[in-house]
């Protein structure tokens, strides 16, 4: 049995009680389905045989973007965490079983091999090892359970690029942000520190990306969902800052690496003058916030002034994957050929 299917078979053993409460959540709900394309996605994806069928209405459609679009913009960004932490764990992409679907699929552009071999993070600390494999198993949860909410209307992964070489994606966004030189790698798989790093630049965009998304649901058991992985990537996002800061005491120049990374999102992100805004008029944190007295204190969990998570529109976190601020922007960064689906090119940012 190869590793990758280990892990998908762990986390059907490990979801086999969700299942049922979800099928239980399901018909309470109705059994809603969405209407995209003519198709019918049931909302819950029932293996059972013996269970009675349920009527699946139609969800009332989103303004501008349908519920499945809204679906399939989420998947997209499970696609690169899930191939991002499996790599970094594991040492491999996801399985290939969970990449088909409609629009064009694509590669994963990996890191260089060393002698043809994988070469996936070499942790030292085994409690980092331990949460790199965990988030990676809900990465490819999250993956799973979208896919199957879509079924045939699932879009497929899209050529993305979680490289550390010299022409990767990882290493634009450290030029970017001035965690390195113009002429310097970001290698997130050369160490633990370099992949906090890697893990801190997806994870705060993650949690935002679903505040936003899940705002453009209406059908009860899609909103469960979205919030569900919103809850989880929220606590990733917590865990990857929490041990960056905790290795920043010793360690400064993680600290300020993070808050580089925070003011390059500001950047891509667009001008701010609405939302959920913390005190400079930000979307973003980095692991510090220093008050008007000139006081430094800890920052591990992002928030406003009321405690809230901030959020992102879809237009604003493509922004950031695609590496690019300026509005019409289709592709670039970790997705060279862009996404797939009917959310995938920016506008002009707010």
């Amino acid at each position: 049995m190869t590793e990758e299917r280990f892990i998908l078979d762990v986390i059907e053993e490990a979801n086999a009680k969700r299942r049922v409460e979800r099928r239980r959540f399901m018909r309470a709900a109705g059994g809603a389905a969405i209407a995209a394309g003519g198709l019918s996605l049931l909302a819950a994806c029932d293996d059972d045989d013996d269970d009675a069928p349920t009527p699946v209405p139609t969800a009332a459609p989103t303004t501008g973007v349908s519920e499945a679009d809204v679906l399939n913009f989420a998947l997209q960004l499970e696609y690169l965490e899930a191939n991002f932490y499996s790599y970094a764990a594991f040492g491999t992409p996801i399985n290939a079983a969970l990449t088909a679907g409609i629009g064009t699929q694509g590669s994963v552009q990996l890191p260089s091999t060393e002698a043809g071999r994988p070469r996936p993070v070499q942790f030292q600390d085994q409690v980092i090892a331990q949460y790199a494999r965990e988030i990676a198993y809900d990465e490819i949860a999250h993956v799973t359970f979208l896919r199957r909410q879509l079924g045939a209307a699932a879009a497929a992964q899209p050529t993305i690029n979680i490289s550390g070489d010299a022409t990767g994606s990882f290493t634009a966004a450290a030029r970017a942000s001035n965690v390195v030189g113009n002429t310097a790698t970001f290698d997130p798989y050369l160490n633990e520190n370099n992949f906090l790093l890697g893990a801190y630049l997806f994870e705060d965009v993650g949690v935002t990306a679903y505040m936003g998304g899940v705002q453009l649901l209406s059908t009860p058991a899609f909103i469960e969902a979205a919030a569900g992985i919103h809850a989880a990537e929220a606590y990733h996002a917590g865990l990857v800052r929490t041990v960056l800061y905790a290795r920043g005491v010793s360690t400064q120049s993680l600290i300020t690496a993070a808050g580089q990374i925070s003011a390059a999102r500001d950047t891509l992100d667009g001008t701010i003058n609405s939302g959920l805004l913390d005190q400079r008029g930000s979307r973003d944190q980095g692991l510090t916030l220093t008050n008007a007295a000139g006081v430094t204190s800890a920052n591990l969990v992002p928030t406003d002034a009321n405690g809230i998570a901030f959020v992102r529109s879809p237009s604003q976190v493509l922004n950031i994957v695609y590496l690019n601020g300026a509005a019409g922007t289709s592709s670039g960064g970790f997705f060279p050929a862009g996404v797939n689906g009917a959310v995938r090119t920016t506008v002009a940012n707010t």
